[in-house]
């Protein structure tokens, strides 16, 4: 019967117990090792997606179809209210409208259950609260500084937005843009500059109260966007069921304030709210409440800046259209804008397209390269 040796200890097993048992250990802390350097990639391209704006994240031919139902939509209401409305002088009735269109129908779709309503602290809801205010004192500078410049002064101070969209961008989110963006917005500014050429006149203070609304103007498109694709990412119907109702009473009170409530009613005392004129003011308001929700989706999509740069696009083609529809005589620098506007807005698209090219292809190859890190080819 052999003896056991004095320094062998049973608890600690054989040897080639212990081999295997490091053999697992060694094994489970690779399996380990690899399924962190996997999370990690994950997280990685979590990050490289957050990183690229969300309009690059959108096929282009969705934004493309949004875009042209929102011109489709624009040009028709301006149509329709150049021929079936005339001049109607209650701006602010007709805001009123527009915003009271919006929530109904808004209202009418989520009881029909397109979409829920969200729960939101009370923060968000300040922050829709202060997006309803800022949208009617939008409109307010705009009518008010109007009253005080020409309307080709006003315009071309008005095709100035995407530059401020740019710089709220840049000093209040810190996005850049590539420099061939910079540039192709150059010929659509100049463009509607020449295209809506004409006598300019204003007062110091018309001045600063259109400049003011421009920066308005970009602010509310801005916002509009942050708010659907930051960290609310509340959906467009949404939005404007929660800043309607408040931008509809804020419209009303101010026609009460400024007496356009009062000229309304002897205008209707007048006899001239008949009830063909009742179902074009309806009309109106239904065509208005699907360009709002075409206008938050396509900004949703499409960016702001491009809705700006919409914006300017538009301002062409309605003097266009009118060229054609309603015979307005318009000289050689009118239609020349129209022409730098078009090529400028074509090079935009070119530019914007080539960008999303490059950031795809970019946050594709970090992948990659995050993925040949992880998974090292054995040789």
């Amino acid at each position: 019967m052999s003896e056991k040796s004095p320094y062998h200890d049973s608890s600690y097993g054989s040897e080639d117990e212990r081999t295997n048992s490091q053999d697992s250990r060694m094994d489970k802390e690779t399996l380990d090792t690899k399924s962190d350097v996997e999370a990690q990639n994950r997280h990685d391209r979590a990050q490289s997606a957050a990183t690229i704006a969300p309009e690059y994240q959108i096929p282009t031919s969705t934004k493309y179809l949004y875009l042209a139902l929102y011109f489709g939509l624009n040009l028709t209401l301006t149509l329709y209210n150049k021929a079936v409305l005339g001049k109607f002088p209650f701006p602010w009735l007709l805001t009123t409208l527009h915003t009271a269109s919006a929530s109904l129908g808004c209202y009418l779709l989520l009881l029909r259950g397109y979409f829920k309503m969200s729960k939101l602290t009370a923060r968000e809801n300040f922050v829709l609260i202060s997006f309803s205010f800022l949208f009617t004192v939008n409109i307010a500078i705009s009518n008010v500084s109007l009253a005080m410049v020409s309307v080709p002064f006003h315009q071309i101070m008005r095709s100035t937005c995407p530059i401020f969209t740019i710089l709220i961008y840049r000093f209040f989110y810190g996005r850049t843009y590539s420099q061939a963006t910079y540039i192709s917005l150059i010929p659509v500014i100049l463009g509607v500059g020449l295209a809506t050429y004409g006598d300019y006149y204003f007062t110091g203070i018309g001045f600063t109260l259109t400049l003011f609304g421009v920066v308005l103007s970009a602010l509310k498109t801005v916002m509009s966007n942050r708010i659907m694709t930051g960290s609310l990412a509340l959906p467009a119907l949404e939005i404007l069921l929660r800043m309607s109702p408040l931008a509809a009473l804020q419209s009303l009170l101010y026609a009460v304030a400024t007496g356009e409530a009062r000229a309304f009613s002897a205008w209707v005392a007048e006899g001239h709210l008949t009830p063909s004129y009742t179902s074009a003011l309806l009309g109106n308001g239904l065509l208005a409440f699907l360009l709002n929700v075409s206008s938050f989706q396509t900004n949703k999509l499409a960016g702001a800046l491009t809705m700006t740069v919409c914006a300017n696009l538009k301002q062409c083609l309605t003097v266009l259209l009118g060229i054609l529809l309603f015979d307005v005589t318009v000289g050689v620098w009118n239609g020349a804008g129209m022409l730098v506007t078009l090529v400028g807005a074509g090079i935009y698209s070119k530019v914007e397209l080539d960008s999303k090219g490059k950031k795809v292809e970019a946050t594709t190859a970090k992948d990659l390269r995050s993925d040949t890190d992880a998974n090292p080819r054995v040789s």
